[in-house]
């Protein structure tokens, strides 16, 4: 059997049609590859549509605090928790007290949106205030409590100070929002729940922060950083300001992520130190 002269017609024509099909390869494969970018970018937005959506769901309810609170707000002096900060905004201080940057957050222990910012944030707010470069004042905000009924807000957040008396304020404080129940679940509302939980931290177990938790002795102060929340005119959680500007979901058209607030708290610090001085020593007080 004789082979195809490759210079021949035959060759020739075999060349093209090679030729023709590797073209036709090629915008099969090109096609995929705009395709599967197309799905990509689709992907995105619908992340990020759900997670404006569900912001927009929690800010855009009637505000709890105006409608649906509890208990009264409270008027006089309140029972605090150890080195509590804020006067009439209370909060729990994190970080060194002369750090040149101070990063403000409203939370709200059933929020869903406040566990994705936790999860995304947190290892690098961690960073930034162990090196002294920044320190946080942590607020509680109740609002799912009051537009879905319950008491986990409140509860949770009072087990928080409580966890804050005991010096374990950050771990139990992250504990909660691992393990966040679903929005629509009241399981922080349970005290025994919050106590079950506070076997994860070490040390944190004690008949002091059981009683701390079963009698609510941080509730009025709750309320009252509630009610604070409300008065400010803040409408969703989490509520986040780098020295008093607003940086979550975004600032200046540019999101928020870890690398972002890095690169923010290292141009607001420009120059400055970072701080060293420790917390006074903590006691209970009133607020």
């Amino acid at each position: 059997m004789s082979e195809k002269n490759p210079d021949g017609p035959d060759g020739r024509r075999a060349a093209r049609e090679r030729l023709v099909r590797g073209r036709e390869l090629d915008k099969a494969r090109e096609k995929r590859r705009r395709l599967l970018i197309v799905c990509a970018a689709v992907v995105c937005v619908l992340g990020l549509a759900a997670v404006i959506g569900v912001i927009a769901a929690n800010a855009g309810r009637k505000d709890s605090q105006s409608t649906k609170e509890t208990t009264a707000p409270p008027t006089g002096p309140v029972a605090a928790p150890s080195g509590a900060t804020g006067g009439n905004q209370p909060a729990i201080t994190v970080g060194k007290a002369d750090a040149p940057s101070t990063l403000t957050v409203w939370e709200d222990f059933r929020c869903p949106v406040c566990a994705q910012f936790e999860t995304t944030m947190r290892d690098a707010i961690h960073e930034l205030v162990d090196s002294g470069q920044l320190k946080a004042d942590y607020h509680f905000a109740t609002i799912i409590d009051g537009n879905l009924g319950g008491t986990g807000s409140v509860r949770a957040a009072n087990a928080a100070a409580c966890a804050q008396d005991a010096g374990k304020f950050v771990e139990y404080h992250d504990l909660l929002f691992e393990n966040q129940p679903s929005e629509a679940q009241d399981a922080f509302g349970d005290n025994a729940e919050l106590i079950q939980l506070s076997a994860q931290v070490e040390g944190l177990d004690t008949p002091a922060f059981r009683g701390c938790v079963e009698k609510g002795t941080y509730d009025a102060w709750v309320n009252r950083s509630a009610e604070a929340f409300h008065t400010a005119g803040h409408r969703g959680t989490p509520t986040v300001l780098l020295n008093g500007e607003p940086i979550f979901p975004a600032k200046g058209g540019e999101p928020l992520t870890p690398d972002s607030l890095r690169t923010w708290v290292a141009e607001a610090n420009k120059g400055r130190q970072p701080g060293t001085a420790s917390a006074p020593p903590s006691t209970p007080g009133t607020s």
